[in-house]
């Protein structure tokens, strides 16, 4: 079943926290992304880890071979269960990552945490790939990339959900997909700009949903990631 990642984009380790702990109950993975990691990465990795939850860093990491393997292995830690770079750093860059996190995880004593590359950003929408030099569209510079993450010994993707049925069929359904850009029916898209429902990004075969300011701005955090947690045990069932 697909399993669902909040975002923890806030500016404040204390509202962090609060939504880690009022979401403990439900078992959903929390996204560390680069506003945490920055303002506050150690506090809040050691807050996890004494809650005993899993996470996903989503550092992007795009740089030299050897610079991406040094900091994937400080990223290796007890609660890792994803970790990513980007496709565009190329297919030595993605090996190195994944050696050096299955070695480090090794070394530490845990299971090895997936490592997934990121293709197109949902933020980028069609009319924006001829400026960045890429040609054809999302989906096939998804496939494209995707090919050489799979080849890198990546676990899977990062991508749009409308990208997702394509990505099963060229690599089968083991090769997993990891969907920012999911919105419940009636929030607003904010700067995203290929998203689906969380039922629409299930149907689609989407392994992990990431889900972050329709829950993190809430009134009611736990309320509405119980709800979109329905939404995707009723897809799964129907």
């Amino acid at each position: 079943m697909a399993q669902l990642i909040v975002a923890l984009d806030v500016d404040a380790a204390e509202h962090a926290e609060r939504l880690i702990d009022q979401l403990y109950e439900t078992d959903v993975i929390f996204k560390i992304g680069l506003e945490p990691l920055y303002a506050y990465g150690e506090r809040i990795f050691k807050y996890m880890e004494s809650r005993d939850v899993r996470f996903f860093v989503d550092a992007k990491l795009h740089d030299i071979p050897r610079t991406v393997a040094a900091a994937m292995r400080v990223l290796v830690r007890p609660g890792a269960h994803i970790l990513n770079v980007h496709a565009l750093g190329g297919a030595e860059m993605m090996q190195a990552a994944v050696e050096a996190v299955h070695e480090r995880a090794g070394e530490i004593g845990i299971a090895v945490p997936y490592v997934f590359a990121v293709t197109i950003l949902t933020s980028i929408g069609a009319e924006d790939l001829n400026e960045l030099g890429l040609q054809g569209g999302p989906g096939e510079n998804a496939i494209r990339l995707a090919a050489l993450a799979r080849d890198a010994r990546c676990a899977g993707v990062v991508c749009s959900a409308h990208e997702v049925a394509d990505l099963k069929q060229f690599f089968g359904a083991d090769f997993l997909t990891l969907t920012p850009g999911i919105r419940p029916a009636g929030t607003a898209h904010g700067d995203q700009k290929r998203v689906m429902t969380p039922a629409q990004a299930v149907a689609a075969g989407s392994d992990y949903l990431v889900v972050g300011r329709p829950i993190t701005e809430a009134a009611d955090p736990l309320q509405v990631t119980r709800d979109i947690l329905d939404e995707m045990r009723a897809t799964v069932r129907a």
